[in-house]
């Protein structure tokens, strides 16, 4: 065991001693006292160099998504702070818990100009939901102790250490752990959980609508049985994908403007009562706010009391952890008429059938994304996790892939909707859970951002299937222009690139596939062992072949208006 006697050494020790196995990072000038401590206990705590900041961040996302453990991030004082930023809204609008540290210049070299320096305290106090500046290497231990507590407590979220460079080099005892807890949260009253009870079991047509708080509390099997119980359909957001099973006769899947399938929308406008549990229910998550409407009677479930039926008016607020409010509802509620389960199975049953028979014509020029991701699906078969970006991926995989229920095995960057994720995301969690098949679904405007980090997965030995869906221009941008500006295309037609010779460039290998059956064949490749493997696949524009957005979809319907975020 290394000697503990400079911050530094105190700051590893305190991250080994908290259960900390990986740290993603790019190192900089100030940062490299850490880097030197990191080297003498590589045996113990692994570092991950990404290519750069963002992406580092992104990895320990998608290593936390998948783990509900916090992920680790490091970077340097100012360009590796400011570049890191980029990477940490969307965990922080997602509620994914992430220790960010970061090196700062030399106190002694405070308002002197120097090069790196930034104030990081506001710098990150938009992305993050607690910055702390450690002054002295005494305090480290307790300072990462106590940051790794506040990542996971109440909404979970990326916290800031901002530790100066010469508090790194400072002589410091050596660390000992001091057992810390999440705080828990208040208790509901009884009048609320009474209200609650008394709407599900006087309702006609109930919904649960889940978003990923479900996935962080692990209340899957909780889930399950309550809305058996309450015999009531179950919708979910984006980041709620996976939380219920998606073949089960009370399965709606995925709701809202983006990746829902029609009838979800439909069943949740025409609700009497709706059950929210751990999500933002913002515009994009109930398209607009229709599906639920205001008019509906809303049950809020939320760890976060300024979440907690904020956006619907009049809510029954619970405000706690699903840990706690699932199985007290379910011994409240008990088992109620069987009727309104028999109705909901019905019509989910017909017109699951009906939406799943229904095909759109095929493109006039490139891969239909729909049987992209259903061959995907069927070769990869269990076991696999993709990774997708907000664009073009988003709502294929929302509405067509089908989700076993009880695991995330669908992870899309919908917090704040951040480009360039898929990659990173994927190698992070390869890094936490290599037992998967972990897919990264990417596009020309993402991967122009992230392809460095073809050099991570080459470089790390990642067996990554990687998808590139091209079609030469930033597509959402694109569409957007078509449906609501006239057709005014500007700034979104991107130059050719050929990325087959990018990723082999990076040591990857790498081929283009044009129809169903080469496809098929890379896939199998893939499958049976020969990774990594990136596969370049032209696909249509949106607008000229309609993703299931149901904006869009209103548009040409003759609704006209952009939608308001």
């Amino acid at each position: 065991m290394a000697e503990s006697n400079t911050g530094a050494d105190v700051l590893a020790e305190a991250l080994i001693a908290s259960g900390v196995s990986h740290v993603f990072g790019f190192p900089g000038d100030t940062g490299v006292a850490l880097y030197d401590a990191l080297f003498r206990r590589r045996e113990r705590i692994r570092h991950v160099l990404a290519r750069d900041e963002r992406a580092a961040a992104s990895m320990a996302d998608g290593y936390a998504r998948v783990t509900n453990r916090v992920g680790v991030v490091e970077a340097s004082s100012g360009g590796g702070a400011t570049f890191l930023v980029g990477g940490l809204g969307e965990p922080y609008a997602a509620s994914v818990p992430l220790l960010v540290i970061t090196s700062d210049i030399h106190r002694s070299s405070r308002g002197s100009g120097a090069i790196t320096e930034i104030d990081q305290v506001k710098l990150f106090s938009a992305v993050t939901k607690a910055q702390r500046l450690v002054e002295d290497a005494a305090g480290l231990g307790a300072a990462v102790e106590e940051a790794l507590v506040t990542a996971v407590s109440g909404r979970p979220g990326p916290v800031s250490l901002i530790i100066p460079e010469d508090v790194l080099d400072e002589s410091a005892v050596p660390f000992a752990a001091v057992p810390r807890t999440a705080t828990p949260g208040p208790a509901v009253s009884e009048a609320l959980w009474r209200e609650a009870v008394s709407l599900l079991g006087q309702a006609y047509q109930p919904v649960i609508y889940v978003g990923s708080g479900v996935h962080l509390s692990e209340t899957w099997a909780e889930l399950k049985s309550l809305a058996e119980q309450c015999g009531a359909a179950v919708a979910t957001s984006i980041h709620g994908k996976g939380s219920f099973p998606e073949r089960h006769p009370l399965s709606l899947g995925v709701a809202g403007a983006n990746g829902a399938r029609d009838y979800a929308n439909e069943y949740l406008a025409a609700a009497d009562v709706v059950l929210m549990l751990g999500t933002r229910a913002n515009s994009t998550d109930t398209d607009g706010f229709t599906s639920p409407p205001r008019t509906a009677r809303v049950i809020h479930a939320d760890i976060d009391p300024r979440r907690a039926g904020r956006n619907y008016p009049g809510s029954v607020a619970l405000v706690g952890d699903l840990r706690h409010i699932l199985p007290e509802l379910r011994r409240r509620v008990g088992h109620t008429a069987a009727e309104r389960r028999v109705r909901a199975e019905a019509f989910i049953r017909a017109r699951r059938a009906a939406y799943e028979a229904h095909r759109e014509p095929p493109p006039t020029q490139g891969f239909d994304p729909r049987e992209l991701v259903e061959v995907l699906q069927d070769v990869l078969g269990p076991n696999t996790r993709v990774f997708g970006e907000p664009g073009t991926p988003t709502p294929y995989l929302s509405a067509y892939w089908q989700s076993p229920g009880g695991v995330r095995d669908v992870v899309l960057p919908r917090g704040h909707g951040a480009m360039g994720f898929a990659i990173p995301a994927a190698v992070g969690a390869y890094m936490a859970d290599p037992k998967w098949t972990t897919v990264a679904m990417t596009t020309d405007g993402s991967f122009g951002m992230a392809c460095g980090e073809l050099d991570s997965v080459a470089r790390l030995h990642v067996p990554l299937v990687i998808l590139h869906l091209s079609n030469g221009s930033l597509g959402w941008i694109k569409a957007l222009q078509h449906f609501y500006l006239d057709r005014r295309y500007f700034g979104v037609d991107l130059g050719p690139v050929d990325a087959v010779r990018v990723a082999e460039g990076f040591g990857l290998p790498a081929a283009r596939v044009h129809d169903v059956n080469q496809l098929r064949l890379a896939l199998m490749r893939a499958r049976d062992g020969d990774l990594p493997l990136f596969i370049d696949i032209e696909v249509p524009e949106e607008f000229s072949h309609l993703p299931p957005v149901s904006p869009w979809a209103k548009v040409l319907a003759g609704q006209a208006g952009r939608p308001v975020y």
